[in-house]
C-alpha cells in the first residue's frame, strides 16, 4: 500500500424510501493511502436452455407491466437501509481497517470513500456487514491487489484453492463498488462475489485464469471491464453485464465464461449469465464460454464479438452429449466480425425477440426492487 493515511468519513444523511440521488445514501467511509441452433431449442431436454428460456418468458409476459412501470419500490431491507440520520467519522490506512470498523449486522448504508492509490492487501467483507459500498475516483481509481494464487498455503499449510485465492472476497448482500480496481495474479480470483444484490460501476477487474469468480446471487455490472484468460468469468451467479468490455489476455486460447448451475447452492438451478451490449476484444483466440457441468447457460445480446471469437463459439469441456443435457448457449442480435451466428456449435441458439427480452434488461436480475446508482463523494 502507498504511504499516507486513509481518512474515513461516515455521514449519515435523511433519504427518501427511493433516493432522488446517490448522495442520500448514508454512511461514507474515506479511504486514502497517500441452424442446428434451433433444433436445440426444441430438444426437450430436462433442465435444458430451452426451458430456461421459456420460463423466462413466461415470467416477463407475467410481470411485463411492472417492468415498464416507472414507478420502484425497494425492497423493505434496502429501504429501511437507505434512511435515517446521523454521522460519524474515522481515519484508516487500510480498507480492510475500514471494514472491520463497519458494526456487525449493520443496516445503514456505509460508503468507503477510496482514495487513489495501490492498495496491497486481501479483504473480506463477511456475510454479517450488508449494505457496504467501495467508491473511487473513476478518473485515478484505487488498486486493491494481492499475491495469493490457489496454490499458496494457508495457516494450515494445506493450499488455500480458488475460493481462498480472492483479493477480495464480498460474502455479504447489498454490496456495491464504483470506479475502483480489484487486480491479482496467478491463478487467482481478484474478486469473488457470493453475497446478493450486488452492483459494480466503472469498476476493473483484471487477472488471467479465474479473474472474476461471480459466485452466487443476483448480480449486476454496469460499464465494467473485465481481464483474463481461463474461465475469467465464472460461477452459480445469476448476473446481467451491462455495457462491460471483456478483454483476452492471453496470445493463446480464452475462455470468457465458465458458468454452472448446481442443485448444492441454493437457487443456482435458476441461474445464468447474460450479456447485453459488451464488446469483447483482445488477443489470441476467443471462446464464449466453456460448460462447467452440465447445465451451464449465458446469453449474449447486442454484444460486439472481436475477430478473436472463433467461429465455433462455444466448447462443451468433457461433456459428451451437451445436446441432451441443458448446456445450451444463446446469442441474439451481435455483431463485429466474431458474431457468426451461422457457424456456432449446433447446440447453441439464435434467440427470437421474444426469447431474447428477458435478457436485455435489469428485470433479468429482479433489478427493479435493489439496483441504485452508484453513489457521489466529495
Amino acid at each position: 500500500m502507498e504511504k499516507g493515511v486513509v481518512f474515513v468519513v461516515l455521514v449519515v444523511l435523511l433519504a427518501s424510501p427511493w433516493p432522488a440521488s446517490s448522495q442520500n445514501q448514508q454512511n461514507t467511509f474515506t479511504v486514502n493511502p497517500a441452424a442446428a441452433r434451433n433444433k436445440a431449442a426444441s430438444s426437450g431436454a430436462a433442465g435444458s436452455f430451452s426451458e430456461f428460456i421459456t420460463e423466462n418468458v413466461q415470467h416477463y409476459v407475467l410481470s411485463e407491466r411492472k417492468y415498464a412501470s416507472k414507478a420502484k419500490a425497494l425492497d423493505a431491507e434496502l429501504s429501511a437501509a437507505e434512511g435515517g440520520a446521523g454521522g460519524d467519522e474515522g481515519r484508516f490506512k487500510t480498507v480492510g481497517d475500514a471494514v472491520r470498523a463497519v458494526p456487525e449486522k449493520n443496516k445503514k448504508r456505509v460508503i468507503l470513500d477510496i482514495r487513489p492509490g495501490t492498495y496491497k492487501e486481501k479483504v473480506l467483507i463477511p456475510y454479517t456487514k450488508p449494505f457496504i459500498t467501495f467508491v473511487g475516483n473513476p478518473k485515478s481509481p484505487p488498486t486493491i491487489t494481492w499475491d495469493d494464487t490457489a496454490a499458496t498455503r494457508g495457516k494450515d499449510g494445506a493450499p488455500v484453492g480458488t475460493v481462498g485465492s480472492a483479493t477480495v472476497a464480498v460474502e455479504a448482500d447489498y454490496f456495491m463498488a464504483s470506479g475502483v480496481v480489484f487486480k491479482k495474479g496467478g491463478q487467482a480470483v481478484a474478486l469473488r462475489v457470493f453475497g446478493s444484490k450486488a452492483a459494480l460501476y466503472n469498476c476493473t477487474i483484471d487477472g488471467g485464469q479465474d479473474t472474476l469468480y461471480d459466485h452466487k446471487g443476483l448480480h449486476y455490472f454496469k460499464n465494467c471491464v473485465i481481464k483474463g484468460s481461463v474461465d475469467f468469468i465464472f460461477g452459480f451467479g445469476r448476473s446481467l453485464y451491462e455495457d462491460c468490455t471483456v478483454v483476452s489476455v492471453t496470445s493463446q486460447v480464452a475462455v470468457l465464461t465458465a458458468q454452472q448451475r448446481s442443485k448444492s447452492i441454493a437457487d443456482a438451478i435458476d441461474t445464468g449469465f447474460s450479456f447485453l451490449r459488451c464488446r469483447i476484444t483482445g488477443i489470441g483466440q476467443i471462446y464464449l464460454g466453456r460448460a462447467w457441468g452440465d447445465s451451464s447457460r449465458v446469453v449474449y445480446s447486442y454484444t460486439t464479438m472481436g475477430k478473436e471469437v472463433v467461429p465455433v463459439g462455444w466448447d462443451g469441456w468433457n461433456i459428451q452429449k451437451p445436446e441432451h443435457s441443458g448446456i445450451y448457449y444463446g446469442e441474439y442480435k451481435c455483431s463485429g466480425p466474431g458474431a457468426l451466428s451461422s457457424k456456432r456449435i449446433g447446440w447453441s441458439l439464435v434467440l427470437s425477440d421474444v426469447q431474447a427480452k428477458p435478457f436485455t434488461g435489469t428485470h433479468f436480475v429482479y433489478g427493479d426492487s435493489w439496483i441504485l446508482p452508484p453513489p457521489k463523494t466529495t
